[in-house]
């Protein structure tokens, strides 16, 4: 039997992400910039008659509410970091965040594209002058919002790991960014091109009269709006349904296997996003040697990707169904 203290020797840690505090500090200040303009933009759109610049309010209501999602999102994932319940740690929470942001987003391009239809059809005056100097100082906001929230991406790790570990390199794409971060960032640079649609729309209105640049303008920022949600329900979606299947660590973890000097068949693998660029693999293996399954987990460990690996070693009849 094994002693309590050779069973703590097996212990480790099921926290598989450190957490980015620059990002929460930076996400909180973009929060509160970003809702005392949203309360301008859609305060100035209604007494100005500008449903450009409403949507544009509409529009940053939304990205507030994603970033205060994102805020939360981090705070509960650190908060309940070393909480047992959550088996494979707190990092999901961010994701969820995420993904609760995008449905809203998708409720905002809905109205936004109601309202502007509707102005299309019913015109009414627009205070020009006012409207574009509102429009003006919420894309000044929506980019020191976005120069807060620009992501510091690891893009040393290729070269770093192709150091250790014979120079090859792994390209994860966006694997190693902080997805929370990198929606927030998003929301706000989306937000920026619709700040530009509504001053341009009023622009034009002024100059050359043409009052249904306002509303039109509208409905192209309604379509955005619409697109980035379903980008960001697509990606956040993905992660949280353990869709992983298709990463490149998956191919290395057969690579690994393939090129072992052991011989083993894959009967099982099953990889999923635990954190930011992390993985936790379960693999079932099939082998006429008499090997442990610690043999193989320590050729899978040069992918410092995989936090967590789970190796089971059958006889190759095991593999049969």
């Amino acid at each position: 039997m094994q002693t309590p203290s050779a069973a703590h020797g097996w212990q480790h840690t099921h926290v598989f992400d450190e957490g980015n505090p620059l990002a929460e500090r930076n996400t909180l200040w973009a929060v509160v910039l970003t809702a005392v303009m949203m309360v301008l933009e859609i305060a100035g759109g209604w007494t100005f008659n500008s449903m450009a610049l409403l949507a544009d309010g509409w529009h940053m209501s939304s990205h507030a509410l994603a970033l205060g999602l994102a805020v939360l999102a981090y705070a509960a994932a650190r908060r309940l970091s070393g909480d047992g319940r959550f088996a494979f740690g707190t990092w999901k929470i961010e994701v969820l965040g995420g993904y609760s942001s995008a449905i809203v987003l998708a409720l905002i391009a809905a109205l936004m594209l109601f309202q502007s239809v509707e102005r299309l059809i019913s015109p009414a005056a627009i205070h020009y002058d006012e409207a574009i100097a509102i429009g003006i100082a919420g894309l000044i906001v929506n980019l020191i919002c976005a120069w807060l929230l620009r992501g510091q991406h690891d893009h040393h790790h290729e070269d770093d790991h192709a150091h250790r570990h014979g120079g090859h390199a792994h390209d994860h794409g966006h694997g190693h960014d902080d997805l929370n971060q990198r929606a927030a960032y998003i929301h706000v640079v989306t937000d920026a091109a619709t700040s530009v649609l509504a001053i341009v729309a009023l622009i034009g209105g002024k100059l050359w009269g043409a009052d249904w640049l306002d509303p039109v303008m509208g409905i192209v920022g309604a379509v955005l709006v619409a697109y980035w949600a379903y980008g960001l329900l697509r990606e956040s979606g993905r992660v949280l349904l353990d869709a992983e299947m298709h990463a490149p660590v998956v191919e290395e973890i057969r690579e690994v296997i393939a090129q072992s000097p052991i011989r083993a068949e894959i009967c099982d693998l099953h990889v999923w996003r635990v954190g930011r660029g992390k993985y936790a693999c379960i693999l079932a293996l099939a082998t006429d040697a008499e090997v442990s399954p610690d043999y193989f987990k320590s050729q899978l460990r040069i992918h410092e990707e995989l936090v967590h690996i789970s190796v089971e070693v059958n006889r190759p009849m095991a593999c049969i169904d």
